[in-house]
């Protein structure tokens, strides 16, 4: 009963980062159609920039990831207006060369800045200890980590439903053209939400640092992790995100537990068993 416990605790709050960081390139994928490789740099750099902030400014732990994440969204912001929008017509190649290209950017940069080790992120005490659930004591940071991906669901819903941004993303989503022609200002909807998805993928570079540290190689390293969510919860459905992330979460977690040798295969054997049976995705439309 105790590993059972500690595999779903584990499991739920490695999915939430997962989701936290998926969902802005899922957004990308389906909103701008563009194929963003380069997605983990945004979480690196959210992990490495709270880091920074607390060990070389002495600035608290929540000021420090909110400061973090608002920098990545604003850097964002040129980025996609400068270099991402010169992409959006061309080629998946085209787009998936100059990525990897940021990709390798950043692992440099990182490298050069922090070094080739691993990058601790101090917690404040209230995240290091334990909460006692009657039936198990959880590390806080596990607990923190479920309700921030929650909070961001909840969040993500209500903007893409009650919000003129919202409406304007989802018909922007359905025909550009259209939404063009109705006077909608796609190019401004396509750099809110690069931001916005960029600036989520910081927050989840800090929130999971414990579950996926923080290295140079990190964008890399998880980039085909993070292909994989996008794809079986199916592009552009914040629930469908949530849900693959949450079960390739736990398939990869039961498997660290009980068959360590075997995670990695029976995660993306999980990915093409999904996919063989909705190609687009478990909340994926197949139009």
């Amino acid at each position: 009963m105790s590993l059972i416990a500690s595999i779903l605790i584990d499991s739920i709050a490695y999915g939430m980062v997962l989701f936290v960081i998926s969902i802005g390139l899922s957004i990308t994928l389906g909103l701008m159609g563009f194929v963003n490789l380069a997605h983990g740099v945004f979480a690196m750099a959210g992990g490495y920039g709270a880091a920074w902030f607390m060990k070389s400014q002495g600035i608290g732990y929540e000021i420090a990831v909110l400061m973090s994440v608002l920098i990545v969204a604003l850097a964002a912001w040129p980025l996609q207006r400068l270099l991402y929008s010169r992409l959006q017509d061309r080629s998946d190649l085209d787009q998936v060369l100059f990525t990897i290209g940021l990709v390798f950017v950043g692992i440099a940069g990182m490298g050069v800045l922090f070094g080739n080790a691993i990058t601790p992120l101090s917690l404040p005490d209230y995240l290091r200890g334990s909460v006692d659930l009657g039936f198990r004591v959880v590390p806080a940071q596990r607990i923190a980590a479920t309700i921030v991906g929650v909070a961001v669901l909840a969040s993500l819903v209500w903007l893409f439903k009650r919000t003129r941004f919202g409406i304007e993303t989802r018909a922007a989503v359905e025909d550009s053209s259209a939404a063009r022609a109705l006077g909608i200002r796609t190019s401004r909807v396509y750099v809110l939400a690069f931001s916005l998805g960029a600036g989520l993928a910081a927050l989840g570079g800090v929130i999971g640092a414990e579950l996926m540290p923080l290295e140079p190689y990190y964008p890399l390293k998880y980039l085909v992790v993070l292909l994989a969510v996008v794809a079986v919860g199916g592009v552009g459905s914040p629930l469908g995100l949530m849900t693959s992330a949450l079960l390739l979460g736990t398939v990869e977690t039961a498997a660290k537990y009980l068959v360590p040798s075997l995670s990695s295969i029976l995660f993306f054997a999980t990915m093409l068993a999904v996919l063989a049976w909705r190609p687009a995705g478990l909340f994926g439309r197949t139009h």
